[in-house]
């Protein structure tokens, strides 16, 4: 993986790290945020409903 895709996956998924945590959620089924991947923590993002909240503009800014 190049150097900046590697750059843009973490900021993506520390992004979601940091909403889910405002959230409230600091673990997923036994799992830490961080031990998850960026595909989990999307998932879990757009399945309690995040993508609704009022800083969602944040990461789909990002996201594209």
């Amino acid at each position: 993986m190049s150097e900046l895709l590697q750059e843009a996956v973490h900021a993506k998924r520390q992004i979601l790290i940091d909403q889910l945590i405002r959230s409230g959620v600091y673990k997923i089924k036994n799992k830490h945020l961080y031990e998850m991947t960026l595909n989990e923590l999307e998932e879990e993002f757009f399945t309690i409903g995040l993508a609704n909240e009022p800083y969602q503009d944040t990461y789909m800014e990002c996201s594209n």
